[in-house]
């Protein structure tokens, strides 16, 4: 399965990296796209939700590592204002 990496910038000029297992999350962020943070971490859970799921149908079992990114992805997201813009990347 493809992995896609992709970086973000956040409001402060922090730089982070999000990881997905699959091209699906390149159907809800693409680099270049500048989002509020309340809208990227909406796309971004559905995305690595989605991603989660092809791993399980082709493997059968999720991938752990997209509930991780999801997590931190969260945890990060909840410094910032939700109207915050984060800008994507390709890595």
């Amino acid at each position: 399965m493809p992995e896609v990496h992709l970086q973000l910038e956040w409001p402060d000029g922090r730089l982070s990296a999000l990881y997905s297992p699959s091209t699906v999350i390149l159907e809800h962020l693409r680099p270049g796209d500048q989002l509020a943070v309340g809208e990227l971490t909406a796309r971004a859970c559905t995305a690595l939700r989605l991603a989660s799921e092809r791993v399980r149908a082709r493997y059968g079992f999720a991938c752990t590592r997209a509930d991780e990114e999801e997590r931190d992805l969260l945890a990060l997201a909840q410094g910032y204002g939700a109207d915050q813009i984060v800008v994507v990347a390709a890595r």
